[in-house]
């Protein structure tokens, strides 16, 4: 065991309450992008473990990370102090006839809700692409579906249960714990761990979609009739250099289950074909205008108004195959100002830099297909408590602009940075925020200050009476939501921050941080404060450790958790609080 003072505190616990860690596991977000090696891997499986992990980390002056399927492509999850992941405290808890609500355990993923929910007869109302993230990780990150009768999955939580950084389990929602509830709703695993989800469901139902090829004209010219409300459901994928669109449309019926019309090109050999023309692009990116057409064309038809259908369960029919690792840029913007932002994003892309009216050159640049359009409105649902950090418009339905890029084999295509920042700068002219779990870059703390303005000093208030060490707070969050520090190089007691980051061959970049309070024992600096990078300066050993973790995550680590168990073993003290908490316990 690598740190001397845990065995200590284990020591001091009780045994009976299992300590479930590896000191050998390598994370990655799902696409790859990013990889760290976390001190301890913890897998809890009760609530009881999850108060003492929380009670180990405060004493042993470290920081908390949540994982579930890594699918934010950013470094949100990165870390090499603690990182929990909650799969195994997955249960269904509760099933409410009346209510129509589920009450389960934070780490269960969404899939098996789904399947938890539909043996009640109830759903999900709706998703995003994937099914794949914890009930926890989805509300946290404000995950969203397609459709304008529906906002972001938050709205559907009736209430939580979260674990503060004290030790203490809080129960909240709309009416207990109010202020609480709007900050924990898209907490950005920043205010401790939520253990308990109450979940709003609808009666399961099967869907019957069609999907048909369009000119992107169609798209602008309806967009203001009845583009978004002809279904429930409707998705579009824009094409930018064919001008065309692909548009998916799904309602709710009572026929029985019907396949689509099989495609050869659109499974494995699509699969496979597509990824290795985009592998090409990045030495021939001149050649993506015309992938875009043969590969979009062999699956989806040539000439306009090709179309698809079939009739599937709604919780399988409303996800996406997410093919390959990726890039995602998503943006949330007025839906009235949709048809401008296409039409300047468009001009851009294809070369019309001055109609565009975006500073940045286009010039040799070439981008992947398809773009994603979404709509959703989170004020549909008037009554229900509004995350502070809900990034969907307040004053009508939300349109979601995603510029994917993929990373074919796991390595990024070139007009990466250049193609991103021209997006953002066209998405803050729009009046867009950025989607919290997505790879924004060009976006500043300051930018995300004036975009939430009284909301956001909402949210860090509860965040610091919740979590006045930083037990929760890393290099993503004091970068982007976390305030900036009173004094500059000041930390939190608990923070972790970046040390370095370096290419692996094989694609991505290793991912290292530092603990606070490590910086400050180095340093020799006040208890309260720790290290800026300026003080990296003073670090004698800092660089050398750093060069060490990064040789620890060569590129044959394996990731799953495959290494020394830690339990608790003798002795065991009454749970000490740091602080009283403002929050009705429960």
């Amino acid at each position: 065991m690598e740190n001397p003072r845990l065995q200590i505190e284990l020591d001091r616990l009780d045994p009976d309450v299992p300590f479930r860690a590896s000191s050998r596991h390598l994370h990655h977000t799902w696409a790859k992008t990013f990889h760290s090696r976390p001190e301890l891997y913890i897998q809890p499986h009760t609530l009881e473990e999850i108060q003492k992990i929380i009670t180990l980390a405060r004493r042993c002056r470290r920081r908390i990370v949540l994982v579930g399927s890594g699918h934010s492509p950013s470094d949100l999850t990165c870390t090499s102090s603690w990182m929990v992941n909650l799969d195994k405290h997955n249960s269904l808890l509760k099933f409410d006839e009346e209510k129509r609500t589920l009450t389960v355990q934070s780490g269960i993923r969404l899939r098996d809700l789904n399947l938890r929910a539909n043996e009640n007869g109830l759903t999900i109302p709706n998703l995003g692409s994937i099914d794949e993230q914890s009930i926890a990780g989805a509300i946290a990150t404000a995950t969203h579906g397609s459709s304008i009768h529906h906002g972001i999955l938050s709205q559907r939580v009736q209430s939580l249960r979260i674990v503060l950084a004290n030790g203490a389990t809080v129960r909240c929602s709309s009416t207990q714990n109010p202020e609480l509830f709007r900050a924990a709703l898209v907490s950005l695993g920043a205010l401790g761990i939520i253990v308990e989800v109450e979940f709003q469901m609808v009666p399961s139902t099967n869907i019957e979609w069609v999907q048909t090829l369009k000119p992107l004209d169609y798209v602008t010219d309806t967009w203001n009739t009845d583009l978004w409300t002809q279904a429930e459901f409707t998705r579009v994928w824009w094409l930018p250099y064919l001008k065309r669109a692909i548009v998916w449309r799904a309602q709710k019926t009572r026929k029985e289950v019907r396949a689509p019309q099989s495609n050869w090109y659109g499974n494995a050999v699509g699969f496979h074909t597509y990824r290795t023309l985009l592998w090409m692009s990045n030495y021939i990116p001149w050649i993506l205008p015309t992938i875009e057409w043969f590969v979009f064309g062999m699956q989806y038809g040539f000439s306009t108004e090709s179309s698809i259908d079939a009739v599937e369960e709604q919780r399988t029919g409303l996800l996406m195959n997410c093919l390959y690792s990726q890039f995602v840029n998503e943006w949330a913007i007025p839906l009235s100002k949709g048809p401008e932002a296409i039409t300047r994003l468009s001009d851009w892309i294809n070369g019309r830099e001055k109609e565009s009216g975006i500073p940045f050159s286009s010039k040799g640049l070439w981008v992947h297909s398809p773009i994603e359009v979404r709509v959703a409105d989170t004020n549909k649902h008037p009554g229900q408590a509004r995350p502070y950090l809900d990034f969907s418009c307040k004053d009508e339905p939300t349109l979601y602009l995603n510029a994917t890029l993929y990373r074919p084999y796991n390595q990024d295509p070139p007009c990466h940075e250049r193609y991103y920042e021209a997006f953002e700068w066209l998405m803050k002219e729009m009046g867009g925020r950025p989607h919290w779990a997505k790879n924004f870059t060009y976006t500043s703390r300051s930018d995300i200050e004036e975009m939430y303005g009284e909301d956001l000093k909402e949210w860090r208030r509860v965040r610091r009476d919740v979590d006045p060490n930083g037990i929760f707070v890393g290099q993503w969050l004091r970068r982007n939501v976390v305030e900036a520090p009173e004094k500059e190089g000041e930390l939190f007691l608990c923070e972790e921050t970046e040390l370095g980051v370096r290419n692996r061959v094989t694609g991505g970049v290793n991912w290292i941080g530092k603990q606070a309070y490590d910086l400050q024992a180095a340093t020799g600096r006040p208890r309260s404060a720790g290290s800026s990078e300026e003080s990296f300066d003073h670090l004698a050993g800092a660089e050398a450790e750093a060069s060490t973790l990064f040789d620890r995550m060569s590129e044959d680590d394996a990731s799953p958790v495959d290494g020394d168990r830690l339990y608790a073993s003798r002795g065991s003290s009454k749970e000490d609080r740091s602080s009283a908490v403002p929050f009705e316990k429960m």
